[in-house]
């Protein structure tokens, strides 16, 4: 009935759609099993992509080859450029999208690829030979044979929803949850734990006062992520703030004694950075309100998504909470938010390409790996089904380093040092970010991709040397440029800088504090005229590189310096309870783990300085 097939991917969210088109354009003929046709790529929470830290990831997929850039800036209904007011190392872009708009696009893209087919079916079980995964099983018993098998369930594994006191089983809301794998990896020795997230409600539209909230307009001039020619973002719709009050939060305190949450029937851990409303009222009782973003689910709906106020308390309670706060006093709820507990598998059970230690050719991705949020998830599929294209052809696995994206910090720590609670990235989980910004993604990895052989990077990589090279020009027409005092003073003054007293290079005053070069420009007759050959994204390349030259020059000194330990291999069976010298805990970690070079064993939890140089001993550094 079916081929055989280079690659399985298991759940069709935004890992799964990441990995099967990364594997599809490495050649790899690949079928996608989802449960559910209909819910392809679906934005199963907020309906936005991007975010702090998160739209450096979307960027660095899209540097990559992938496509959730593109789909994001084909669907955005607003845009936004996050941390303006910071360094550009905090830029971060983030989107909001038309929810029904982005799926359709996303299937779309994936029906068009030749290398992808589809099935529509539960996956209960993996076909497991002689310690290596060699296909999956479905609900209706069908076998269905592959060289790899990329598992990207998302919330799925043995799903339970919960509202109030009501819990029953489902991966989503209306949509059953996945079981037979959990048992079948715990039986093959994996260490499997539970997770919970959660969502908020779903508000008609139509039943709210807009004016007694606070407008929240996308950018003027908006930007867009992917770095390919995908169209300008036109008619932004708005989105507006509100708050709760005191009286939101007795209100919502009448249900806590029905609160899955607090009664000790959710076991699994939620998100740090995410938490539920009630979680919020209950750690932060100084709090008089927080705020709510009200969100626009699409430009053709009227279903609106109340950012902040996940929860899974009786929909009643809900109910008479959200109606207390401003602007929503005749509110008519779509849904009530809820939360889920699924089951993950320890990360530290994978290796750096994502592959598990204990099966062969079977690819972990997404939130079975404990993490959350789309972004983090495309990302994890994009490098999974790379490395599981990579692995059956017997070529060295793509791994990106911490200093070469956020994609590898995610990735490293997660192996590394494990996690009990969703991952979500921050800007503040790199070490480089100076380097890795979201600006200059592409000059960072679409050469990687270039070189791996995807078949559709050429036209990329033109762009690349394009950018490039304008922003060289740039930096030398700013150094080249002069300018006098009548042509700048004013500005200066306006900004509280000293004023020039003779002409100058543009550049001498451009890396001052404080100086927006878009204001500067103006200033200067006949300057924007002569920069009109060059993009705006190259414009913005040369003055960062020009304005944090010293600092990033800094950090590219301490990367090589920890580039040097990432070079010192460690042999694959190292048996590292023979140094009696490493601490007990280092011993139990490093056999753990089995970490590649030196750089990674350095970076895990237990793994102190002095251990690292009994290694570097050891191997005779």
């Amino acid at each position: 009935m079916f081929p055989k097939y280079d690659v399985i991917v298991v759940g069709a969210g935004h890992a799964g759609c990441e990995a099967a088109v990364a594997a599809a354009n490495m050649g790899s003929k690949v079928m996608l099993v989802t449960m559910n046709m209909q819910t392809i790529a679906q934005m199963s929470c907020n309906p936005a992509m991007g975010g702090v830290a998160k739209g450096q990831i979307v960027r660095e997929i899209d540097a990559l080859g992938g496509y959730s850039g593109i789909t994001s800036d084909h669907t955005a209904i607003q845009f936004r450029m996050l941390n303006k007011s910071k360094g550009p190392a905090m830029w971060s872009p983030r989107v909001q999208s038309d929810r029904m708009l982005f799926a359709r696009m996303w299937r779309n893209m994936l029906e068009a690829h030749e290398n992808i087919d589809f099935w529509q079916e539960m996956v209960t079980g993996l076909v497991v030979k002689d310690g290596r995964c060699t296909g999956v099983r479905t609900g209706i018993g069908l076998e269905i044979e592959s060289r790899s098998v990329v598992l990207t369930n998302g919330t799925f594994l043995n799903g339970l929803i919960h509202i109030g006191e009501k819990q029953f089983g489902g991966g989503r809301a209306g949509e059953r949850a996945a079981t037979g794998i959990t048992e079948q990896l715990v039986g093959l020795g994996f260490e499997s734990g539970r997770m919970k997230t959660g969502t908020p409600p779903r508000i008609d539209g139509r039943s709210l006062n807009w004016d007694a909230m606070e407008l929240q307009p996308g950018d003027e001039k908006p930007g867009k992520f992917s770095y390919t020619n995908t169209p300008d973002i036109t008619d932004q719709i708005p989105c507006h703030i509100a708050y709760t009050s005191p009286e939101v939060h007795e209100e919502l305190k009448t249900g806590f004694d029905r609160s899955p949450m607090f009664n000790g029937r959710i076991r699994g851990l939620g998100p740090r950075y995410c938490p539920s409303i009630e979680d919020k009222i209950n750690r932060f009782a100084d709090k008089d309100r927080h705020q709510l973003f009200v969100e626009p689910e699409g430009r053709d709906t009227c279903e609106i998504y109340v950012n902040g106020f996940s929860s899974s308390l009786p929909e009643d309670v809900q109910f008479k909470a959200l109606q207390k706060v401003s602007g929503f006093e005749n509110m008519k709820m779509f849904r009530p938010g809820y939360a889920i507990e699924y089951d993950f598998f320890q990360p530290t059970q994978l290796s750096a390409n994502l592959e598990t230690k204990l099966v062969k050719n079977l690819f972990f991705a997404g939130q079975i790996n404990g993490t959350t949020g789309y972004e983090e998830a495309g990302s994890q599929g994009l490098m999974a089904g790379l490395n599981a294209h990579l692995a059956i052809e017997e070529q060295d696995p793509f791994i990106l380093k911490r200093s070469e994206a956020y994609i590898g910090v995610l990735i490293d720590d997660l192996i590394n040092k494990g996690t009990n609670e969703p991952y979500r990235m921050f800007t503040s989980r790199a070490e480089y970010r100076i380097i890795l910004r979201q600006d200059n993604a592409d000059l960072r990895l679409t050469p990687l991709a270039k070189k791996l052989g995807m078949n559709h990077m050429d036209e990329r990589m033109q762009r690349v040397e394009d950018k490039i090279e304008a922003s060289k020009q740039v930096e030398k027409y700013f150094r080249k440029k002069s300018i006098t005092p009548d042509q700048v003073n004013t500005y200066l003054e306006a900004q509280q800088s000293a004023p020039i007293q003779q002409g100058v290079k543009f550049v001498n005053v451009l890396l001052r504090p404080n100086m927006e070069l878009e204001k500067l420009r103006a200033c200067i007759p006949g300057m924007n005229e002569e920069l009109a050959a060059f993009d705006e994204e190259s414009i913005g390349l040369a003055e960062v590189n020009l304005k944090y030259e010293g600092y990033i020059k800094k950090e590219q000194e301490m990367v090589d310096k920890m580039n040097r330990l990432e070079e010192v291999r460690l042999k694959d069976n190292f048996d590292f309870h023979a140094l009696s010298a490493l601490s007990s805990e280092a011993r139990e970690k490093l056999t753990e783990i089995k970490p590649r070079t030196i750089g990674q064993a350095s970076r895990i939890s237990g793994v102190s300085p002095s251990d690292i140089s009994v290694l570097l001993v050891h191997v005779g550094r």
